[in-house]
């Protein structure tokens, strides 16, 4: 008897210190979560509202949906390394952008701009993510310069210091949409007053590698399109563009799942970009993965330097990473721009070598337009403004005038 006693005694005494470790685990996962739920409130109200006189939806001039815009869209040009330069407008060897500039632009065949932008370093406050006026007042000027001309414009948030595009993680998740709607609150409204020849872009080049990350990035862009639709006016019918993980084509194509939401039906875009093969387009050096490639296409192999002919990456691959998108996106009524492409021109090269190079690369550029253009995506030239070896400039932004005929003329054959 005095045994069975002791066992139940001892039982119970278990029984109790179970339960109490259990009350204590769960008073733990409580205070875990409850700090979490702080730290998202606190996150949320990181920064004021700057949605601070929302208007009515006006739908005047904004009529297309974004099929209608895309097939209005026909080359765009990339005011490069400008913008969005860390440390000023000029600070990366590019004069300040003219209306001569966009003028001369326009009357050399394109009819679209993408303005790569930087806001993060031109904040009035950091600690409330103010922008400074006169730095809206200047985007907003180079804006008008484009309308003036009825060119498209895109004005997104670029690389800018990579707060958004190298933290698309849970850890930064919060945080990083308070930003994103704060900026997006203040851009969209600064610039509500354009028609639908404005673009807003939600992002440049957003660093995603996996479902995880996608996850985040479309919290990322879901932010974005809330916070502009929220202020109203032709913001309400704007047409607005979100980005592919890394905007790689193979990535978006199996990432890129699913959509942001939007109140507003067939507004949207979906923007991947094409440096590919890189040992052509943009390899500076030789790797120990793969050497500089100067020749590209059918035609355009050297007979000498066998080793500089792309091995891959040609008309087939282009051709197949172009119809991802139009399988994916274009034929279900969401147009793809096509935010940036290019190749650099290798001068170092001289005699047989960079005429067969040049000419190589002029197939190249043609080649992505007209492919582009097959599949329903929406070209836009990086021009980053150099005009040296490793360039990707045609226009001489000094005077205006253009400096890389031979590219500029393939890029409109690529059109017809």
């Amino acid at each position: 008897m005095k045994n069975n006693i002791k066992t139940y005694l001892f039982s119970a005494i278990l029984s109790l210190s179970f339960l109490s470790i259990l009350a204590c685990s769960s008073d733990k996962d409580a205070e875990v979560k409850a700090e979490a739920q702080t730290q998202k409130v606190a996150a949320a109200g990181l920064y004021p509202s700057y949605n601070t006189n929302p208007l009515p939806a006006d739908a005047s001039g904004m009529a297309s949906t974004a099929v209608q815009l895309a097939a209005k869209i026909k080359l765009g040009w990339n005011i490069g390394n400008t913008l969005e330069a860390t440390g000023g407008e000029t600070a990366w060897g590019n004069p300040k952008v003219t209306k001569a500039l966009i003028d001369a632009v326009k009357a050399n065949g394109f009819n679209a701009i993408r303005i790569p932008c930087s806001w993060n370093q031109n904040l009035e406050n950091s600690a409330t993510a103010k922008i400074k006026t006169e730095w809206l007042n200047r985007v907003k000027e180079v804006v008008q310069y484009c309308v003036d001309n009825n060119m498209y414009v895109v004005v997104n948030i670029h690389w800018d210091g990579g707060w958004l595009e190298n933290n698309i993680t849970e850890a930064k998740k919060v945080e990083n949409n308070a930003k994103q709607k704060a900026f997006w609150e203040q851009i969209a409204t600064h610039l509500r007053g354009f028609d639908e020849h404005l673009l807003f872009a939600s992002a440049n080049e957003p660093a995603v590698e996996d479902a995880v990350q996608m996850a985040v990035l479309t919290s990322y862009h879901q932010t974005f399109i809330d916070a502009v639709r929220s202020t109203g006016g032709k913001n309400a019918n704007r047409v607005l563009v979100i980005q592919g993980p890394t905007t790689d084509i193979e990535k978006t194509n199996k990432l890129m799942l699913t959509l942001p939401t939007d109140k507003v039906a067939n507004k949207m875009m979906v923007e991947v970009h094409y440096y590919a093969p890189w040992n052509f387009a943009g390899l500076t050096k030789d790797e120990s993965w793969g050497k500089m490639f100067y020749y590209w296409g059918s035609g355009f192999h050297s007979t000498t330097e066998l080793d500089r002919n792309a091995s891959f990456g040609e008309e087939a691959d282009l051709s197949k990473n172009f119809k991802l998108m139009k399988t994916q996106f274009v034929d279900k009524g969401i147009p793809v721009l096509l935010g940036e492409f290019g190749a650099i021109r290798r001068t170092t090269l001289t005699g047989n070598s960079l005429t067969l190079h040049l000419n190589s690369r002029a197939y190249y550029l043609k080649t992505v337009v007209k492919t582009a253009k097959a599949n329903g995506l929406l070209p836009f030239y990086w021009d980053e403004g150099s005009l040296g070896d490793k360039g990707f400039g045609i226009f001489n932004r000094s005077n205006n005038t253009v400096f890389d005929t031979q590219a500029l003329t393939a890029l409109k054959e690529g059109l017809q």
